[in-house]
């Protein structure tokens, strides 16, 4: 693998929380990030990931949740009593049941250079199904047999597995539903067939046995998924030691399929690294950094919802060469990057 290079593109992030309004009255938006990315047309398009939350009121502890009423989507805010001492403003769990605090949808923001974007101002996939109860997060876009595949992890109180949307327009949207149960998320397909076959990295959430990896599974249909093996994991160093997981869709090189990935260290800081897979076997691994490439070090990267976070899902080729490489920067906004 040659020795690439990921550079900020600038010391602010392109889209920050305020540039977003809230989908729903009397919420608030706490996060615009991750974003999937994708060339349409003439445009650069993000899928981002929008964190909205009922504004607070000192005491109670709201939690919105999408219910089936009769059959159609509803939202829900449960209310409950603040719990006392610390808790994680997260994630928390009462009587045994632990949800969110916040409901994530999907969102589109289009750019015509890559750089400035105009968010729209309503959801393009909002939580719409009961595997989605908890909230949709973290999409990758792939264009793959003439049609945009849009894989997101879908939460609720079963845990995170994985949806699929497809579009050929971004304007209709077919909701294919779960195709990999809970635990697993972080799923990206490959852009084109190999070996006549659909090809998708995931990664399923060990726990007791095992360590943090990422896997290759096959299809025919984008349907039904199997074959399923063990890529690579945690190579051992401290900033990949907690979380392993693949980002955006591989992109083909001279040399094989490159692999943007995130690695978690001991103490939940996400960094960004790469991995060289075989252009006919992508189960075969070639190469991968032995450091990552990006590390969360201005004040927008260390300090948010979620702090201490650089997270890719999205990346686009740029006319003049590399890529521009799309970043969650703690939780809370957009970074650019340019790979090269």
């Amino acid at each position: 693998m040659k020795n690439y290079t990921l550079t900020r593109y600038s010391d602010q992030p392109i889209l920050q929380t305020a540039d977003v309004k809230p989908s729903v009255d009397g919420f608030d938006v706490l996060g615009a990030f991750n974003p999937a990315a994708c060339r349409f047309g003439d445009e650069i398009l993000l899928l981002l990931r929008v964190a909205e939350a009922p504004r607070p009121e000192r005491g109670w502890l709201h939690v919105p949740i999408v219910e089936l009423v009769n059959g159609k989507p509803a939202l829900n805010v449960k209310q409950f009593r603040e719990p006392k001492g610390d808790y994680d403003p997260r994630v928390v769990t009462i009587d045994g049941q632990t949800y969110l605090t916040s409901l994530s949808h999907l969102r589109l923001a289009r750019s015509r250079d890559g750089v400035h974007f105009k968010v729209d101002e309503k959801p393009f996939l909002f939580p719409a199904r009961a595997d989605e109860a908890f909230g949709i997060e973290d999409a990758r876009i792939t264009h793959v047999d003439g049609m945009y595949w849009i894989t997101y992890t879908a939460v609720s109180a079963n845990g995170p597995g994985v949806g699929l949307a497809r579009t050929t327009d971004f304007q209709h949207v077919e909701r294919v539903g779960m195709i990999l149960p809970p635990p697993n998320k972080d799923v990206c397909l490959f852009p084109e067939r190999i070996g006549g076959k659909l090809m998708m990295l995931h990664r399923p959430m060990v726990s007791d046995i095992g360590k943090p990896s990422i896997w290759l599974t096959e299809s025919m249909d984008g349907l039904h998924w199997g074959n399923h093996r063990f890529i690579f994991g945690a190579s051992g160093a401290d900033w990949e030691y907690l979380k392993i997981g693949a980002g955006p869709e591989p992109m083909r090189v001279d040399d094989g399929w490159l692999v943007l990935y995130h690695g978690a260290s001991t103490n939940h800081e996400y960094s960004l690294a790469l991995a060289l897979l075989d252009a006919h076997d992508p189960a075969h691994v070639l190469d991968r950094s032995t450091a990552p490439l990006l590390t969360p070090e201005r004040t927008w990267e260390r300090e948010g919802f979620f702090p201490n976070v650089v997270f890719s899902n999205g990346w686009v080729r740029r006319p003049e060469g590399g890529w521009w490489v799309y970043y969650g920067a703690a939780d809370s906004g957009v970074g650019l990057a340019v790979l090269e």
